[in-house]
């Protein structure tokens, strides 16, 4: 749809909800007829405008600030009839304040978030440092060992090959290559600083528990699955190591 409608939520504020987003009437609706090529490509544009479209009123709603379907409805169906009951400049002065009041209120909700996953967060690394068979690194990292292998352990140059399962301390999954059913293999220094302290611990054959404090994850960031201030846990295990090149071959290799 981005293809054919360049709208920015503002813009697409104007535009709104279809029929689809009116609270339920009493009579009966009319059938609709996706018979023809013309019908279905008419239906397709007003249905992903609604569909588009709800993420955001209800985005909007979410954040405590009302929104009236009725009158989405009312311009939606006036600006198709060129009916407009405010001028251009008007409505634009409108969506900008209302884009600003949504900033506001989505800045004010991520800092309220990011507090509470970072006392939430303390709690968990104190509560868990207390269990029998964890350890605790110099950095904060803490691990377990549930399985201990027999292989050789990887440098932070090495690449590894894994199986993992990450989830926040609530017992969300936030990323699983054991779900994927794919093993996941990356050079170890290129990846969080809690994956490459904590790996390095592990001999080929091993699966470890971590428990990774934010300041060795993604920090104050919010990458959406995971929110600013997160402990994760990882339970991993290693399957495999390429070792690094010496660096006297790969200059060799460069020329």
């Amino acid at each position: 749809m981005k293809s054919i409608y360049k709208m920015s939520l503002v813009a697409l504020a104007v535009v709104g909800l279809t029929a689809c987003n009116q609270e339920q009437k009493t009579t009966k609706p009319a059938e609709v007829k996706l018979e023809t090529q013309a019908q279905k490509q008419a239906y397709s544009v007003g249905a992903s405008i609604g569909k588009y479209m709800s993420g955001h009123i209800k985005e909007q709603e979410e954040l405590g600030l009302p929104v009236d379907r009725s009158l989405i409805i009312q311009g939606f169906s006036n600006g198709l009839n060129d009916e407009l009951k405010l001028t251009e400049e008007e409505m634009q002065t409108v969506l900008q304040g209302l884009d600003e009041q949504l900033n506001e209120k989505r800045q004010a909700q991520a800092t309220a978030l990011a507090e509470k996953a970072k006392a939430e967060s303390a709690a968990f690394l104190e509560a868990n440092k207390a269990k029998e068979g964890v350890v605790t690194t110099e950095s904060g990292l803490q691990y377990e060992v549930i399985t201990e292998g027999t292989g050789d352990k990887p440098s932070a140059e090495d690449t590894v090959e894994v199986h993992y399962v990450g989830t926040l301390t609530d017992g969300t999954e936030f990323d699983s290559s054991v779900a994927r059913g794919q093993s996941a293999k990356f050079p170890l220094n290129r990846v969080i600083p809690g994956w490459t302290e904590g790996v390095q611990l592990m001999s080929v054959g091993s699966k470890y528990r971590f428990v990774i404090p934010s300041e060795l994850a993604y920090g104050s960031r919010d990458t959406g699955s995971i929110p600013a201030n997160s402990t994760l846990i990882f339970e991993v295990e290693l399957l495999s190591i390429e070792k690094a090149a010496p660096a006297a071959e790969e200059a060799a290799a460069a020329k």
